[in-house]
């Protein structure tokens, strides 16, 4: 069994500071807006070294979509930054019409994502925006797991035409994907090889699912672990040949088991592999106050969670 180790914990959002820090060095046409969350969304550094390729738009989100589309026709890509609650839910009508309806090169950098903002409470988490980026035509959705990996994400977008969804973190979680790493859109990562369940995970269950895997071993059960890093596009002949092997399957999200990654790795097992499922989601709910641990517990998103779903699918064989 392959075994992963935990560099130091960090959070995914400086992961997208740093990024946006080193395109800000070496690629001039970068510029970045923000809602009024610089410290928040790490952007301080970026905007000491280009001053004058910041947009400080304040709390008006729909302005800053409309002001990223237009900074697009002029050859700028923009690198818009705020909670991912209002960098989706809140400005749904500019995103769907300026930037995928006219096919923008706006990159929608979202972060505090998910439950694990933790103390803020419902109104500022969102478990629904994997869905609504997923649902425009032409958006492409990445959710990376780790420190290393957001930041390589971060980086990687930029060379990409069109329209991108980047969903982070505010915790600070484990980071265990390599230095440096080349990050591939559309491409899934084979964590772990296992032969009894195939494990699909992405974001910040990833780790939880590496964890999982060391309970699973200790039970007698081999796991097979996917990181899906881009929701859309899905790699889907990564999925279709893992579970081939495994006969069944488990997914991951800090995400609405409505409309998230379990919910389209379902259409691609129904067209092509017909394989039983179990969905480690939220159930059709919102969150609520608590500190991250906390709410993974309570709404199921952790390593005890996916090893007792792993078990479940196993006996649906």
């Amino acid at each position: 069994m392959k075994t992963y180790t935990n560099t130091g914990s960090k959070d995914t959002r400086s992961g997208f500071g740093d990024g946006l820090t080193e395109l800000g060095r070496t690629n001039p046409n970068v510029v970045a807006l923000c809602a009024d969350l610089i410290g928040s969304l790490k952007m301080n550094q970026f905007i000491e070294e280009n001053p004058e390729r910041f947009f400080q738009i304040g709390i008006a989100e729909a302005n800053m979509m409309g002001i990223a589309a237009g900074l697009t026709i002029g050859g700028k890509i923009p690198f818009t930054g705020t909670f991912a609650n209002f960098s989706t839910g809140r400005v749904y009508d500019q995103i769907r019409q300026s930037i995928a309806y006219s096919d923008k090169n706006v990159k929608i950098c979202a972060s505090h994502a998910g439950l694990t903002l933790g103390e803020d409470g419902a109104t500022h988490q969102i478990l629904e925006d994997i869905g609504l980026m997923k649902m425009l035509p032409g958006m492409t959705v990445i959710n990376p797991c780790d420190y290393n990996q957001t930041k390589a994400a971060t980086i990687a977008i930029a060379k990409h035409e069109g329209p991108v969804y980047l969903r982070f973190g505010r915790p600070k979680v484990a980071n265990f994907t390599p230095d440096n790493q080349t990050f591939e859109i559309g491409k899934a990562l084979h964590l772990q090889d296992g032969s009894d369940v195939t494990i699909v995970a992405t974001g910040h269950l990833v780790w939880e699912a590496l964890e999982a895997v060391k309970v699973l071993n200790e039970k007698g059960i081999s796991a097979e672990v996917i990181n899906i890093h881009t929701i859309k596009p899905l790699d889907a002949n990564a999925i279709i040949e893992s579970v081939k092997k495994t006969k069944c399957i488990v997914t991951a999200e800090e995400h609405n088991k409505l409309g998230g990654l379990g919910e389209s790795i379902a259409r691609v097992l129904s067209q092509h592999q017909p394989t039983p499922q179990e969905f480690i989601a939220t159930n059709d709910t919102f969150g609520e106050s608590g500190t991250p641990a906390q709410l993974m517990e309570k709404y199921g998103l952790n390593a005890d969670a996916i090893v007792t779903a792993c078990e479940k699918v196993i006996k649906r064989k």
